[in-house]
């Protein structure tokens, strides 16, 4: 019977292992790509959501109105929340319903009782009339996701 040579064995192994690698990385920049079903919720010995213990994240307000505003002129606004929770607030993702809406969000956990803020740009270069775009933030809650909006006239 042929034998495969022990240094083949171990490029094969290499190659292989290397191409896996490099699949699993292609995705960790991309943005947007995170789906609802994979943010992790803390669950009670019945494999439900525990929803005493969750995270909730409090909005002061979820929409903001820029008013009238000039053609190409980017505007921001950040919205302020209180997370009313019993556990560390930790937010996935949040991603602009189109490229003009670019939300910043917080990346460390926010403890419970703690505020943070949700910085969302808004580019109002190539659009006319009332614009109104959403940001979906998505987070260990229960809906696990929460929606903010930005509304804007633009005069051109």
């Amino acid at each position: 019977m042929f034998k495969i040579p022990r240094l083949v064995n171990l490029g094969l192994a290499l190659w292989i292992s290397c191409g896996l690698l490099g699949t699993a990385c292609q995705n960790q920049g991309e943005t947007g790509k995170l789906d609802a079903e994979d943010v992790e919720l803390p669950v009670d010995s019945d494999g439900q959501a525990d929803q005493k213990s969750l995270p909730v994240m409090a909005f002061d307000k979820t929409i903001h109105d820029f008013g009238e505003i000039q053609a190409g002129e980017k505007v921001s606004y950040s919205f302020r929340f209180v997370n009313r929770g019993r556990r560390d607030l930790v937010i996935q993702n949040a991603s602009g319903s189109c490229g003009c809406t670019v939300p910043d969000f917080p990346k460390e956990p926010i403890p419970p009782g703690r505020e943070g803020f949700i910085r969302v740009l808004f580019n109002s270069e190539g659009k006319n009339g009332v614009q109104e775009k959403q940001v979906t933030v998505l987070a260990n809650t229960l809906p696990n996701t929460n929606e903010i909006r930005i509304k804007a006239s633009i005069i051109p």
